[in-house]
């Protein structure tokens, strides 16, 4: 029982209702889009064959009970669930991150999908499984990464069609170097959106690109 593995690493979350945290991240192999601005491009292919239990070890190695899973894409591995269990287990509070285009209902009950939709400027946004909105538990989040206004109005019209009755946190954030997160946060105050705006906070921290963080 094996996965493809990129990188695992201690770091602070950027990210998400989690973000200033320190967590162990398990970046798998593999993706089925090519976004636009991706940031992890290394992780689109490859990655090193690891035992199940190997990549339990390491985790357990960093020493963080906050884990999360992310890539690549994770839900292409047949085994991703089977790690969110063994992690979950062992009394982690596991996160994984999915950019939206597979069933997010083979993850196991008590772990926290992040659901990054794609926005059109990703060049993926035709790629969504709206399906996964219906799936959502209130512990869940969505993020929606913006690159300019028609972005953002485009995930308004998203806010106003299909989460209306939606309680998962949502989150707002900028592409970075291209959208102002100030820029963003006007356009957030001015129209009275109930999101969460996040800054990447890693990027600020390390230089943007730094691979292990």
């Amino acid at each position: 029982m094996s996965l493809k593995v990129c990188e695992i690493f201690a770091s602070i979350q950027g990210e998400s209702s989690f973000a200033g945290l320190p967590m162990t991240f398990v970046r798998l192999g593999g993706c089925n889009l090519r976004c636009r601005y991706c940031d992890t491009p290394y992780a689109q292919e490859g990655g090193e064959e690891m035992r199940l239990d190997e990549v339990v070890q390491r985790v357990h190695e960093h020493g963080w009970k906050l884990v999360e899973i992310t890539g690549g894409e994770p839900l292409m591995q047949e085994k991703t669930p089977d790690l969110a269990r063994s992690l979950q287990s062992e009394g982690c509070t596991v996160l994984v991150e999915t950019n939206g285009s597979l069933d997010i209902s083979l993850l196991p009950q008590g772990i926290i999908r992040v659901i990054d939709i794609k926005c059109p400027s990703s060049g993926e946004s035709e790629r969504v499984l709206w399906q996964n909105l219906w799936k959502l538990e209130p512990h869940d989040e969505v993020k929606f990464v913006m690159a300019n206004r028609h972005d953002y109005e485009w995930t308004k019209g998203i806010l106003r069609e299909r989460f209306a009755a939606n309680q998962s946190k949502i989150l707002f954030s900028a592409v970075f170097g291209e959208l102002p997160p100030r820029v963003l946060a006007e356009w957030m105050l001015a129209d009275k959106i109930q999101a969460r705006l996040q800054l990447q906070m890693h990027k600020f921290i390390w230089p943007p690109g730094t691979k292990g963080v």
